[in-house]
């Protein structure tokens, strides 16, 4: 490691005595002020290091300079000389800008070997000639306004480079004098005379030279340009002040044009603008020709010009839109009137309500009330009206005066009159309203003119009063009659009837309606002669106009609608077996009333029940009052008579008056009465006490069942099904918990368990397969024969003695008889219950072999039935094992 430093070091030794470096720097060079670009300020070269690598493309370079500048730059001479030039980029001067630079020259070969030198560049003062400054170097336009007055034009100003301060004064002359100009020794330009652009005088060219103390000199040029000036105020060239036109003149028309004319325009591109200064809304002008245009209609009948007709307008013409001079005139329109407006009206259709009884001469209208012409002088504004006409109105209406417009009435307008009817009472009268100037316009105007009528006829019925008659089993809305009123005016307007008196009873407020339209009568409910007899209505008619009443009688028909009425209709009578023929039968008396029939019209009979026609009436027609009497005897004994209890039912009947057509057509009413007779048999035992037999006549009345309570059977049955229903359901239930609650015996088994010549085999099997069962037994009984607890599998049916396997196995082990034993406990006996399974081979069915041995033994242990076992068990026990086993 100590030998590779000290090689490092021995090589950089070897180096630096030929490394590259930059001849001729540091150095220090001059250069003038003011320079061109490219000018040589110094050279140098280069010395290539030991390797000869070549200087890198782009250097030396000046990398950075004091104070900054980019005044120079570095341009190659060839592979090792270097040339350091001006570059223009920056102007070198000496009063003003800095004297000397520090140039930073770096350089560096292909193998990174680099070298930096100094090169000082010093700025050496040059003597100047005088400088005008900025545009004025090249040249200067001067304006003068023309007619501005001599004096003062410019002052022309230069500058010494060498003078810093300006402390060392030039001198300024005119190369080419002028007459009109002079300049003094400071370079004040002054004019000598005016100017007048008119005059042709526009521009002037002067040559301005400046000079130092040392008679260095500059010049340039200065072109004095005389404006021209807008002096002159434009003169209008349109004579005209007064234009009539026409009214109604379409927007855009031209109406006048406006001229002018400007005397300063000469040599100027200026251009005169045209305005309008008065406010208004009917012209407008154009601004650069001077034409006026209409902008607005022109209507002389309408607004101010129907007043003032003129219109005045101040015209304002300008050379410049702002400033410069301007001229005003003031123009008259005068709008005159057409006859434009046709004669109108405020409407052209009327109608006209007159009264019937007008007079003649009436004024009806007056159409120049309502019509008029929009036309504002004369004739334009007149106007007249043409004969009237129409169908019908020429014998009725008249224009007076003719062409007036004053509609009168000079015919008939009754309003029943035929003619007038006929035409419908309605006219149309036409006529027209027309300008009496040119183009006469017209307009058709239409009057209807309608009768009025008036109520010249009362309203009357067409009879004084009326009577009507109903028969008193009319039913509800049955017509009764109808009324009717009218008057003689037309049109015939609708007329309502109503009811204003009379017609009302206790139980109901209108008995009578009568239609509001037809004024028919017509029944609410029924009418009853023997309440009221007859009724006095009051029918009021009205058409809107008149009101009328009258009076109306309504008579009720009597007719024989009510029934016979005995109080009351049923009776019960006893009478002994022995009674005698033609004897009035308990002293029986029936009475009956009717309302509308007299007593001797009543007619008494017996309907079914009569049997053997033992009973009869007297009298049977003719009164309200008669008796019962015994017809014929009885005759229990000769078998003619079997019935003990008689059921009359008594018909009473208003028809004994009536002949036999009548009663065919004429109405009858049938009353009811309903007896019920006993007959009692003679006594057995004679009574000896008793001198004379009495007999003791009890009437009583029976609940006979009437067809119009057929609800309480319906009832009835209704509630005994229900009851029946509820009792059938309870029973139902009742079964359900007993045969819950209380065990049920088992059948026996269609198979034996085993068959016969199996029980060594079977027995051996049975208790290896218990020991091996792992059922679960979920619940808990008691045997009812032997009285010992068992544990039973609820779903299988699995069941076996509560205990210790340990104990059951030895009980087993001592009783050989064991296995037989167990097969004799029945089936469906008193042991648990088994399980379904009819094979027996199952785990259920192995189980019930292995535990059924306890159940089967006696207090001796020996297989048999105890002596107190219930009898009925034995015919349940399981199939003995075959002798032997």
């Amino acid at each position: 490691m100590q030998e590779a430093v000290f090689l490092l070091v021995l090589l950089g030794a070897m180096s630096a005595g030929e490394a590259l470096h930059l001849i001729h720097l540091p150095a220090t060079s001059n250069v003038a002020e003011n320079s061109s670009p490219g000018t040589s300020v110094h050279k140098f070269s280069v010395k290539l290091s030991a390797s000869l690598s070549p200087v890198m493309p782009g250097l030396p370079l000046i990398i950075n300079t004091s104070p900054l500048t980019e005044a120079f730059n570095v341009n190659s001479l060839s592979g090792t000389e270097f040339e350091v030039v001006t570059t223009g980029k920056e102007q070198l001067d000496f009063e003003t800008g800095p004297n000397m630079f520090d140039l930073q020259i770096y350089v560096k070969d292909d193998v990174g070997v680099t070298d930096l030198q100094i090169l000082t560049v010093q700025v050496t003062d040059v003597n100047e000639p005088p400088q005008f400054p900025g545009n004025l170097a090249k040249g200067l336009d001067l304006y003068i306004v023309e007619g501005a007055n001599p004096g003062f034009s410019y002052q022309v100003e230069a500058f010494d480079p060498e003078d810093t301060s300006q402390n060392i004064p030039l001198s300024y002359f005119l190369i080419s004098p002028s007459k009109s100009f002079s300049m003094s020794a400071n370079g004040t330009l002054f004019s000598t005379t005016g100017f007048d652009f008119e005059a042709g005088h526009n521009s002037y060219h002067l040559t301005v030279e400046v000079r130092d103390s040392q008679g260095l000199r500059a010049s340039t040029s200065l072109r004095v340009n005389i404006v021209n000036i807008n002096d002159e105020i434009p003169r209008f060239t349109s004579p005209t002040r007064m234009y009539v036109i026409p009214e109604e003149l379409g927007p855009g028309t031209v109406v006048a044009n406006i001229t002018a004319e400007d005397p300063d325009n000469e040599g100027l591109t200026s251009f005169l603008l045209y305005s309008i200064t008065t406010v208004n809304s009917y012209f407008m002008i154009n601004q650069l020709t001077g034409t006026i245009q209409v902008a607005h209609r022109l209507d002389r009948d309408a607004g101010e010009l129907r007043q003032n007709p003129a219109i005045s307008l101040e015209v304002l013409v300008k050379d410049r839109p702002f400033g410069g001079q301007e001229n005003r005139m003031q123009i008259t329109f005068l709008v005159k009137d057409i006859n434009d407006n046709p004669a109108t009206c405020t409407k052209f259709t009327f109608s006209i309500m007159v009264p019937e009884r007008a007079a003649k001469g009436t004024l009806l209208l007056d159409l120049n009330t309502v019509c008029f012409d929009d036309d504002s002088e004369a004739p334009n504004s007149q106007f007249n009206f043409t004969e009237p006409s129409g169908v019908g109105s020429r014998r009725r209406f008249l224009q007076d005066p003719a062409g007036s417009g004053k509609i009168v009435l000079i015919g008939d307008l009754d309003y029943e009159n035929p003619s007038n009817l006929a035409a419908g009472n309605k006219y149309t009268v036409t006529t027209q309203v027309q300008d009496v100037a040119p183009p006469y316009y017209k307009n058709n105007i239409y009057i209807y003119v309608l009768t009025s009528p008036e109520n010249e006829f009362p309203l009357v019925f067409d009879q004084p009063s009326y009577v009507f008659d109903v028969s008193e089993i009319s039913p509800a809305r049955a017509r009764i009659g109808r009324v009717q009123a009218a008057d003689k005016d037309f049109p015939q307007s609708s007329t309502v009837y109503s009811i204003s008196t009379g017609g009302a009873s206790l139980q109901y407020p209108d008995i009578f309606w009568i239609n509001p339209k037809t004024g028919e009568l017509q029944l609410v409910t029924k009418v009853d002669y023997e309440t009221t007899p007859i009724y006095i209505l009051i029918i009021q008619a009205n058409n809107h106009e008149d009101t009328s009443s009258v009076t109306v009688t309504v008579n009720v028909l009597e007719e024989n609608d009510e029934k016979p009425i005995c109080i009351p209709n049923s009776y019960f009578l006893a009478i002994p077996v022995d009674l005698k023929v033609g004897t009035n039968i308990q002293n029986f008396r029936l009475m009956c009333t009717d309302r509308d029939s007299s007593p001797r019209s009543f007619r008494y009979s017996i309907g079914p029940g009569n049997v053997n026609r033992h009973f009869t009436f007297s009298p049977n027609a003719g009164s309200n009052i008669t008796h019962l009497l015994l017809a014929t005897r009885f005759d229990y004994p000769g078998g003619l008579d079997k019935i003990w209890d008689y059921k009359l039912l008594v018909y009473i009947t208003d028809d004994n008056l009536l002949s036999g057509r009548k009663k065919v057509e004429a109405l009858v009413e049938t009353g009811t009465v309903t007896l019920s007779i006993s007959v009692i048999p003679p006594p057995t035992t004679i009574v000896t006490t008793t001198p004379r037999p009495r007999i003791t006549y009890q009437i009583r009345r029976k609940n006979v069942y009437s067809p119009s309570a057929w609800y309480v059977p319906f009832v009835i049955t209704l509630g005994s099904i229900l009851l029946l229903v509820l009792l059938v359901a309870l029973i139902v239930q009742l079964a359900k918990a007993i045969h819950r609650h209380c065990p049920c015996k088992t059948g026996k088994h269609k198979k034996p368990l085993m068959k016969k010549g199996e029980m060594k085999k079977t027995k051996r099997e049975v208790v290896v397969d218990t020991i091996r069962l792992s059922t679960v037994f979920d619940g808990e009984a008691t045997d009812p024969v032997t009285g010992a607890k068992y544990e039973f599998n609820s779903k299988t049916g699995a069941r076996k003695w509560k205990g210790s396997l340990m104990q059951m196995s030895s009980w087993k082990e001592s009783s050989p008889q064991g296995a037989a034993a167990s097969n004799a406990v029945s089936s469906g006996g008193t042991g648990p219950p088994r399980s379904t399974d009819e094979e027996g081979d199952g785990p259920s069915g192995q189980a019930q072999a292995s535990d059924a041995g306890p159940g089967s033994r006696n207090h001796d242990g020996k297989p048999g039935t105890p002596k107190h076992r219930d009898p009925a068990l034995k015919s349940r026990a399981s199939p003995k094992p075959p002798p032997g086993k």
